[in-house]
């Protein structure tokens, strides 16, 4: 039982960094970017592609994966993005589905079909024995980051300057431009941040989830799942609603294997109808 909580709780956590920036960019920016799964994608075939195939250093290709998706983010988003951000939301939801068939296309041809895994170091495939359980080092490292970049992320949106510069751009982007606020700065950032933690999440996710070129679609319900549930106002509903998800998607298969796949759906309807506004929203009157 403890076993299957703390893969669960490995999982949700790993789902939580996966979608963590689409949280902030559908919550606090207000764009709709299904194509957030894209950047996921390009960092853990980073991350494959170094480890696989130049042998750097696991812990190493991390740090390299996040910035490179990052980097992409920033790109697109100076290129791309910053043209739909006032645009209506149906146009924002076509653009960035437009990018995720893109990014499909362009990893099949460079990296083939073929579903793909990431190589981890020996010391990454031992168990630690408690006891009463036995935990896998890699899913204790992914708890560990993960949590650290939980804490640190509400932090910044919450307790920083670059935080409240940030609410105050969405909210009235001319009133903050005329505070001398770099608006345009300031949501390239956001943007790269968000598209580096999807990045590290796709890095981080590649030995469990694995690779291929439909994984923007393959986990674009649960990203949409996770901000959904835990609501778009902040890190906390999202975080615990992606630990919610993790470990009853883990016990669901583990435990009703004909059924498993079902629970998360399930569980997600109860939670939207308790709080269709996420966890931490008021509940809604009738």
């Amino acid at each position: 039982m403890l076993t299957i909580l703390v893969d669960g709780l490995a999982y949700g956590m790993l789902l939580f960094v996966l979608a963590c920036g689409l949280s902030v960019t559908l919550g606090v920016m207000n764009f709709i970017n299904l194509a957030h799964g894209a950047f996921a994608m390009a960092g853990g075939y980073v991350a494959v592609v170094l480890v696989n195939g130049y042998g750097v250093p696991f812990l190493l290709a991390l740090p390299i994966a996040a910035i490179a998706a990052g980097l992409l983010g920033v790109v697109l988003e100076q290129t791309l993005y910053v043209h739909v951000y006032r645009r209506s939301h149906l146009d924002q939801v076509l653009f960035s589905i437009g990018l995720v068939f893109i990014a499909m296309a362009v990893v099949d041809y460079t990296q083939g079909s073929q579903q793909q895994f990431l190589h981890l170091p020996n010391f990454l495939k031992t168990r630690i024995d408690l006891g009463v359980v036995s935990l896998g080092t890699y899913r204790v490292l992914i708890i560990c980051i993960c949590g650290v970049l939980a804490l640190a992320l509400q932090a910044i949106l919450t307790r920083t300057r670059f935080g409240a510069r940030l609410r105050a751009s969405v909210d009235d982007p001319v009133t903050a431009r005329g505070l001398g606020i770099n608006v345009n700065a300031i949501f390239a950032a956001t943007f790269g941040v968000g598209s580096g933690l999807a990045g590290l999440g796709g890095a981080l996710g590649a030995e469990i989830l694995g690779l291929d070129p439909s994984f923007p679609l393959k986990f674009m319900v649960y990203f949409l799942i996770v901000v959904t549930a835990g609501g778009a106002a902040g890190m906390t509903g999202p975080f615990l609603a992606a630990i919610l998800l993790g470990v009853a998607d883990v016990a669901g298969k583990y435990y009703f294997p004909s059924v498993g796949a079902f629970i998360i759906y399930t569980l997600v309807i109860v939670l939207l109808v308790w709080r269709p506004n996420g966890l931490f929203a008021a509940a809604s009157g009738r």
